[in-house]
């Protein structure tokens, strides 16, 4: 179909990486526990439209010159670490502010603007190279050589993607949203904001530390 090849095993192989824990999924959890499913979901279609930037990126070439010039690589690589530290300080803050127990205990379930909460989602995904480069190596391996029109077998491998990948997240929401109905205690609510942001340090980390492939 369009120029492509193996969309069974290209199904599998994008469900496979979409079910691997990484920045997307743990940002889509925290926001799901703190305002509920339509937080989960603004978050979740803030990662599918930087997924859609990457995708036309890979599909135009963009891609292709962070994955050939470590310059490029680096600039969005540690622009995105910083944006996850900076998440990851604004949770520890919470999480150690001193405060009455109900105002400590509010963040975990506080709304959160759904446009803040798209805008934050998108910004987690577009900033992440790793992303861009999945696109570009995933992409061509599922392209026949002789395909009439490789920009359209890019942009239709792209497009099944995203849309998998955003049922995927829609479904994680609606598995984890339930969680939330648990009313932790100042103590437990703390502990949440202070792991939650230790793992958005860690995942700032790890970005930052990401060789280019």
């Amino acid at each position: 179909m369009f120029g492509t090849h193996d969309l069974a095993l290209f199904t599998l192989t994008v469900f496979v990486l979409n079910a691997t824990p990484g920045v997307d999924m743990a940002f889509t959890l925290v926001a799901t526990l703190r305002g509920g499913v339509w937080a989960g979901l603004a978050a979740a279609l803030g990662v599918s439209i930087g997924c859609v930037v990457h995708a036309l990126a890979a599909t135009f070439g963009l891609a292709a010159l962070m994955a050939a010039s470590s310059a490029a690589f680096s600039a969005v690589k540690w622009a995105g670490a910083a944006y996850l530290l900076w998440l990851a300080v604004g949770m520890l803050r919470s999480g150690l502010r001193h405060a009455p127990a109900a105002e400590v205990a509010a963040p975990v379930h506080a709304p959160v603007g759904a446009l803040a909460l798209l805008r934050q989602g998108f910004l987690t995904n577009v900033l992440n190279p790793k992303v861009a480069l999945f696109f570009l190596a995933l992409l061509p391996q599922f392209i026949d050589a002789d395909a009439a029109s490789k920009t359209l077998a890019f942009l239709f491998l792209g497009a099944w993607a995203i849309t998998q990948g955003s049922l995927f997240l829609v479904a994680f929401v609606m598995l984890v949203a339930p969680l939330r109905r648990w009313q932790p205690s100042p103590h437990v609510a703390r502990t949440l904001h202070l792991a939650g942001g230790g793992l958005f340090a860690l995942l700032a980390a790890r970005l930052a530390l990401a060789d280019r492939p």
